[in-house]
């Protein structure tokens, strides 16, 4: 097997476990955070994940079923926007010559979508960033520290293999 296609094939894999490292990393700030600051239980944070595809009452009324939901979501979301950096990054070589600032750029981006156009448009009935500025700064830094530098790194580890097809 060439080294071209190794890499080519770690892609897939090391896209997956940078979509899985910052989902865990970001759920755990999650988790951590409201339960802290608010007495709010993991259950509860994974159910609010959940009433984005089925709503906030069917979410709080399911128990550990759609909070296993919100779980399984939050992974795929996660695991969503790692490809989307893993293609961006295949394709455009400054994000492969600058990935902690790609990936800094990312976070934001990720950031604003999450707050502005996937949970307004979902069915958690939010609308807005709650009214409180350390979340929003936490929340910031987490989108950018937690979920783009995981991802970053793990895309670029695939797209940076010694003699891959991405190396140049």
């Amino acid at each position: 097997m060439t080294a071209a296609l190794r890499s080519a094939r770690s892609l897939p894999l090391w896209t997956l476990i940078g979509g899985l490292i910052a989902a865990i990393l970001d759920i755990g700030y999650a988790i951590g955070y409201w339960g802290l600051t608010k007495g709010v239980p993991a259950e509860r944070v994974l159910h609010s994940v959940a009433s984005g595809l089925i709503g906030r009452e069917a979410a709080l009324a399911g128990g550990a079923g759609t909070a296993a939901l919100g779980l399984l979501l939050h992974c795929f979301i996660a695991v969503l926007m790692a490809a989307a950096y893993a293609i961006g990054a295949s394709r455009l070589a400054w994000m492969r010559r600058s990935p902690w600032r790609a990936a800094t750029l990312y976070g934001l981006w990720l950031f604003v979508a999450m707050n502005f156009i996937v949970v307004p448009l979902s069915r958690a009935g939010m609308k807005g960033l709650p009214p409180d500025p350390v979340w929003i700064g936490l929340s910031i830094l987490v989108h950018v520290v937690f979920v783009a530098w995981p991802i970053a790194w793990a895309v670029n580890r695939a797209l940076n293999a010694k003699g891959g097809r991405h190396a140049r």
